[in-house]
């Protein structure tokens, strides 16, 4: 049975059609978009007007986040901004370190189970006088059970005691980069990348994969992505084993849950040739709401964490240079069997460091194996300069970048870890809209909401918290925010031609807005409220979620 869908507006991102008042759908594929008239010619229908009062638009794409987001609302959240549980709740941000360590003793003094571990996300000490944490710390509300607190980069963790003793890791000796020691010469509780965090993060509490997701936690996901008129979501950092991989079968293909999701296999703990045929052997399970087969390769750390690869001048405060996550010849290994084989990679570079080695690895790639629409994409490649634009578009790589930086972290990266003049160029989606490079925006949640609307609006105003604007020659137009977290987030997924606008043949995906966006305008897109989704012309309500 044909459904035309009767609204307000309805926001195509069709350029040959850009606005309509009507769209047509059948088994949840667009007939098409127009008047009603245009689409009488289709036969029979039933005209639905439940959304004669909205604004309708394409089903919103996150290119960039974690299903992670949904599972940490069970821990304790003790980041510094206030923010919104999946239930629509409001979580007070913890404003100083007291602040911090006052709610973590106050969710352990409600554990019964004297040995449960105790964990807590989103710690963010550059706010605190980029005071560090360490275990002597943690150890005030604790010694006897382990305490872990991811930092709100996701790349640091600090944990106290019992937490290194359970891991194996409380002794003198150590000799890693991204373990820190104290005078004592014993760890200080403070851990920077995955190979440390990951032995003890199983004793704090994230014991399934830090990266991975569990029943509830998928499902809260959706209620976000509900809110936040997300349709299609990625997972860019997953190790994907057989039993997350069933469960995300399982969850994804109830009729009830409201979200495609696009899982990438992450590189780290494993070598580059079993990544490969793993990738290999989980395209072919690939489903409607569920598509596998993609790589995430994350090369150096994060910005405001001090363990991002930076170029000179380095970090403006001093701070040693950041970490290496892959070795150059698994890099240029994944990157050169990914082309041959036909298999997308996406690759985490913050600092212009970690940038250049993949754009010079990929060069060399594309010699041996020539591609004109790999899509291989540079997730967040926030301080890449001008010239690496160019050589970016010359190879015909696409960029995601982290436009809520500049509200969440600007105001630091300008005092703090880049200076005035980088800080300016940050997620420079200015430079590569002029240069021809595809490219979207993202929250990777949950380092940050999952919130494209916002993530637009940081894009087009770069303002930080403390409302300065970094960056005036970077802002983008509306028009270029709404693409991008539409068909530009599709694009770099090789989803364009599925989702994204809305127009005859593609699946009949759409974000439901109170609100104009195109009212709202620069200033206010932000607050453009949202009732929900239609995913696959099923409609899904945020109040009702």
């Amino acid at each position: 049975m044909i459904k035309i869908l009767s609204a307000r507006k309805i926001l195509t991102m069709n350029p040959q059609k850009p606005h309509a008042t009507h769209v047509a759908i059948r088994d949840g594929l667009i007939l098409g978009a127009g008047s009603l008239e245009e689409l009488k010619g289709w036969g029979d229908y039933e005209l639905d007007t439940q959304f004669a009062d909205k604004v309708l638009m394409p089903g919103l794409v996150e290119g960039h986040c974690h299903l992670q987001e949904g599972a940490l609302w069970s821990h304790t959240y003790v980041g510094f901004f206030d923010r919104m549980s999946p239930e629509g709740d409001m979580q007070a941000g913890c404003k100083n370190l007291d602040a911090v360590l006052s709610k973590l003793a106050a969710a352990e003094a409600k554990l019964d189970d004297p040995d449960a571990p105790l964990p807590g996300w989103s710690l963010d000490p550059i706010y605190f006088d980029n005071q560090r944490v360490d275990r002597a710390q943690l150890d005030t509300i604790s010694t006897t059970r382990p305490i872990g607190i991811m930092h709100a980069s996701g790349h640091i963790m600090n944990v106290n005691s019992k937490a290194l003793e359970l891991a194996g890791l409380l002794k003198p000796g150590i000799n890693h980069e991204g373990v820190p020691l104290g005078p004592d010469g014993l760890p200080t509780g403070e851990l920077k990348g995955p190979d440390v965090m990951s032995p003890v993060s199983i004793h704090v509490g994230f014991d399934r994969d830090m990266l991975a997701c569990d029943e509830q936690g998928m499902w809260r996901f959706g209620k976000l992505c509900v809110r936040a008129g997300v349709t299609t979501a990625t997972d860019l950092a997953a190790r994907l084993p057989e039993e997350a991989v069933t469960l995300m079968h399982k969850v994804t293909g109830n009729t009830a849950y409201p979200a495609r999701i696009v899982p990438l296999r992450f590189h780290h703990g494993v070598s580059p040739e079993d990544l490969i045929k793993h990738v290999e052997a989980l395209a072919p399970q690939s489903t409607e709401k569920l598509r596998l087969g993609r790589i995430k390769i994350v090369v150096d750390g994060s910005i405001q964490g001090f363990s991002a690869r930076l170029r000179a001048p380095g970090y403006y405060n001093g701070a040693p240079n950041g970490l290496w996550y892959i070795a150059p010849e698994q890099l240029a290994y994944i990157l050169e069997t990914s082309l041959a084989k036909g298999i997308q990679v996406h690759c985490h570079t913050n600092g212009d460091e970690a940038t250049q080695l993949v754009i010079d690895t990929m060069r060399k790639a594309l010699r041996k194996t020539p591609s004109t629409d790999h899509r291989f994409t540079l997730q967040h490649c926030q301080l890449a300069d001008t010239a690496q634009f160019r050589q970016i578009r010359e190879l015909g790589l696409c960029v995601n970048l982290f436009a809520n930086h500049h509200h969440y972290w600007g105001d630091q990266h300008y005092d703090l870890t880049v200076g005035p003049e980088r800080a300016e160029r940050m997620n420079a989606a200015g430079t590569a809209a002029r240069l021809g490079v595809p490219f979207g925006i993202h929250s990777d949640a949950p380092i940050t909401p999952l919130g494209p609307l916002f993530t637009g609006w940081c894009a087009m105003n770069r303002k930080t918290a403390s409302g300065r604007t970094l960056g005036e020659a970077e802002k983008i137009t509306l028009d270029q925010a709404l693409y991008a977290i539409t068909l530009g987030a599709a694009y770099t997924l090789h989803l364009d031609g599925e989702v994204g606008s809305i127009e005859a043949g593609k699946r009949a995906d759409f974000a439901v807005l109170e609100d104009d966006p195109e009212e709202m305008g620069v200033e206010r897109l932000k607050d453009t409220r949202v009732w929900g989704t239609v995913l696959g012309g099923k409609p899904f309500a945020a109040a009702d979620v």
